[in-house]
């Protein structure tokens, strides 16, 4: 594994399965443990959650309607919406980095957390349609020079095997 032998100054993970799952096998490799935190969960898509897109437009037809016209997480119904993901993924880079002043740290979470960190950094807002492509089990690194934070790399998947790169599908 490519972080294997590795030392964090701190290992954080996002509480969901995929994710969490991700942490563990990163874990065996690093012989660190990752710290649940929840505050790095993908966003939660209310009624939407754990749908497929045929069924979300099924179920939901004028809202999906909207969405596919202009994608902005406020249309998902009862989901957590724009203000409230960006704030809460926010709060949680900000923690990480008070927390955190020198040395690596290592954070497994979601693309769409990846996103709102990427955009941040860039001074854009997200609210649904994403300009950087995640892939799954990709590296992305923030450095933090000279008092601010920079973006070192986006979507690194030269570690994993090709047969098992698969394209995201949509948010």
């Amino acid at each position: 594994m490519r972080l294997a032998g590795r030392r964090f100054a701190a290992f954080y993970s996002s509480d969901l399965k995929r994710a969490w799952e991700t942490s563990q096998a990163v874990a065996r490799s690093t012989g660190s443990e990752p710290q649940a935190l929840p505050a790095l969960r993908e966003i939660f898509l209310g009624d939407w959650e754990g749908l497929r897109i045929e069924e979300i437009a099924e179920r939901f037809p004028e809202a999906w309607a909207r969405w596919a016209e202009a994608p902005d997480w406020d249309l998902v119904p009862g989901g957590e919406g724009a203000a409230l993901f960006e704030a809460r993924v926010s709060a949680a880079l900000d923690e990480i980095f008070r927390r955190h002043e020198s040395g690596d740290v290592l954070a497994v979470t979601h693309g769409g957390v990846i996103q709102i960190a990427l955009h941040r950094i860039v001074g854009r807002t997200s609210h649904g349609l994403f300009s950087f492509k995640i892939q799954n089990a990709s590296i992305s690194v923030l450095e933090r020079r000279d008092g601010r934070v920079i973006i070192g790399g986006v979507n690194d998947i030269g570690h994993l095997d090709e047969a098992l790169v698969a394209e995201p599908g949509p948010a």
